[in-house]
């Protein structure tokens, strides 16, 4: 037999496996992405964490992970390696329903005079395919080092790259099931895209339905926005991410208030997930969750 040929084979073997191995694990759980049962604001509550902590993630209250696109999907590294990854994922009894870390090497830049798309969106697509192998469905774009506006860059100009992006982007998504969620920075991370209002103002002139906005509450409170500004993007927005202002902390630390935007949710007829991502102790969690449970059935 030709080695090359059972090289071929064996690799097309495993893949296989592999990919029955997270159907079969999927097929056991509940979908993180359903829409949210009659009661319940939100369909599933989540974390930012890796594959590693999901046992105990799930004895506190998690029902899926948002991981690394850097670390998980691995779009600088071989299939061999993402395919561990994949078999780690099978062994998880939680689902992955979001990456994000999005663009990570420095040298690919979405705005500036060294933009270089062609290459964010090679990225982009092993990225995606890897996301549906995993049966995921988010990606977060924060990515600020890829975006930051270098000294003299007009806005304007950003504006008009970063959307041009995303309309080449918005199909490559589809074309995999995934929706690219924009995230808002604080200015301290980062100098562009800022305020909710001009993450939505970005996806609605990108005019595509799989690039949608994510609403990250501690962003949105360490910038200053309101309930009143969350209630005008919700026609773009398609994912949440929580933690609190002060050190960006699990809920029920400080008792921050979510009530106020929780209830611009539940009146917009959201009926998606929301996934903490922040700075936590194991021994929190379970308060954290059983908080963003609380407040939200009080609105």
């Amino acid at each position: 037999m030709n080695p090359d040929f059972a090289n071929s084979g064996r690799r097309n073997f495993l893949k296989s496996t592999s990919a029955a191995l997270v159907a079969s694990a999927f097929a056991t759980r509940a979908s993180a992405a359903e829409p949210a049962k009659s009661g319940k604001l939100f369909s599933s509550v989540g974390i930012a964490s890796k594959i590693a902590n999901a046992n105990l993630l799930k004895a506190a209250g998690a029902e899926f992970l948002t991981e690394s696109v850097g670390d998980f999907l691995v779009p600088d590294q071989t299939e061999a390696q993402f395919e561990k990854n994949l078999a780690s994922l099978a062994e998880s009894p939680l689902p992955i329903l979001a990456c994000n870390g999005f663009i990570r090497p420095t040298h690919l830049r979405c705005v500036g005079p060294e933009a270089n798309h062609d290459a964010i969106l090679a990225w982009s697509e092993i990225a995606f395919r890897r996301l549906r192998q995993a049966r995921g469905k988010f990606i977060v774009f924060g990515s600020g080092g890829s975006r930051q506006l270098r000294d003299g860059w007009p806005k304007e100009k950003a504006n008009a790259q970063f959307i041009s992006l995303l309309q080449r982007m918005g199909p490559l998504a589809a074309s995999y099931g995934v929706t690219v969620t924009l995230e808002q920075l604080q200015a301290k991370e980062c100098n562009y895209i800022n305020h909710l209002a001009e993450g939505a103002e970005i996806i609605r002139a990108a005019k595509h339905p799989n690039i949608r906005l994510l609403a990250d509450l501690y962003h949105m409170a360490s910038m200053g926005d309101t309930p009143a500004d969350l209630k005008a993007a919700m026609d773009v927005v398609a994912h949440l991410e929580i933690a609190e202002k002060e050190g960006r902390t699990a809920p029920s630390i400080h008792g921050d208030d979510f009530r106020p935007f929780f209830k611009v949710l539940k009146d917009s007829g959201y009926s998606g997930a929301i996934s903490i991502e922040g700075k936590w102790q194991d021994q929190d969690l379970p308060a954290a969750f059983q908080e963003i449970a609380k407040q939200a059935s009080q609105v």
